[in-house]
């Protein structure tokens, strides 16, 4: 029997994505299909549309792409890189785990590699069953959802569709939490640790949660089960919320408010962690890593460290290739 004709397992990464490059085009058009999803932006149609054509993208895209620069990878964008690496080394680990042929690909919502490019790649593949991953351990619509409703719009043209398995969320997964505690643990023993530990978790508008949004909740339990782990108390380590974009209510407290204020209460040193964030990318490589540094260090601080995302990290593969297996 021919590979073509074997019965195959896929399984497609998702994560949000980034442009083509960091120029002010190609961030332009990244921008308007990120932000014109409405399960991102959920202000009508009608009032949006000049909102963002007008304002947003007309001034937005320059400064982002900036950004992207000071972060930008020789193979790409920091987020798609991580999430090849990703990719590759879970199909490394699942045809050994499992002895048969598993085809991981990455797909982003919005940007390349599509998710609809991705599918397609799996259905040239001729796989049977497709595990979709996102990439986002918290559960929340303007995420997770979002490729949902991508891979649905991919797949309905196809004549004939792969069953479809969509892991949905695995912010009380042991094995996640593990990894993450890990991940800290050891860039202590490498330096030095600070005085408090910061979790800043993506933000996302409080009207989201009133309208019943589970990500709130499920990041709570995540921080509750990683400083229970870490053996650390309300006093050493704190939540807050980053990435804020518009004039309406966001989750609070704030990441960049909350550095400041630690660093102008006499607190020398943190040490800050993004639980939500699957691979680094924009807004923790230059959001975390530089601006929110240059932040606390101007309000008084002295010592701020990154502890970067689990990325392509064995421990991290293996757990996500473990939610996988879980499917099957």
């Amino acid at each position: 029997m021919s590979t073509k004709e074997k019965k195959r397992i896929g399984v497609l990464v998702a994560n949000l994505g980034s442009p083509d490059e960091p120029t002010a085009e190609a961030t332009r058009a990244y921008l308007a299909q990120f932000l014109w999803d409405p399960r991102v932006v959920a202000i009508p149609r009608l009032i949006w549309w000049p909102i963002l054509h007008w304002q947003v993208l007309p001034n937005r895209p320059k400064k982002t792409a900036e950004a992207y620069a000071k972060v930008w990878m020789d193979e790409g964008a920091p987020l798609v890189v991580y999430s090849q690496r990703i990719a590759d080394a879970m199909q490394g680990t699942l045809c050994s785990r499992l002895q048969e042929e598993v085809v991981v690909v990455p797909g982003m919502t919005y940007g390349q590699p599509s998710i609809a490019s991705a599918l397609h790649h799996l259905r040239e593949e001729n796989v049977e069953r497709i595990i979709v991953l996102p990439l986002y351990p918290q559960f929340s619509y303007t995420s997770t959802a979002c490729v949902s409703d991508a891979v649905e719009h991919a797949l309905a043209d196809w004549e004939d569709s792969p069953e479809i398995i969509t892991i949905e969320h695995y912010f009380d997964n042991a094995d996640y939490i593990g990894a993450l505690a890990s991940s800290i643990r050891q860039y202590w023993q490498s330096g030095t640790r600070a005085e408090k530990l910061l979790l800043s978790f993506h933000g996302l508008p409080v009207r989201n949660i009133s309208k019943g949004d589970p990500y709130l909740d499920q990041c709570m339990h995540t921080a509750k089960q990683l400083f229970a782990r870490l053996g650390l108390d309300d006093g050493q380590a704190q939540v807050c919320f980053q990435s804020r974009f518009g004039k309406a209510e966001w989750l609070q407290p704030y990441t960049d408010e909350t550095l400041q204020e630690l660093g102008a209460s006499g607190i020398n040193s943190v040490d800050v962690v993004c639980p939500g964030f699957a691979a680094d990318c924009l807004e923790t490589l230059e959001e975390m890593a530089m601006h929110n540094r240059d932040l606390f260090l101007k309000a008084g601080g002295k010592e701020y460290h990154y502890i970067p995302c689990l990325n392509d990290t064995p421990e991290h593969v293996d757990m996500l290739a473990g939610l996988v297996l879980a499917e099957l």
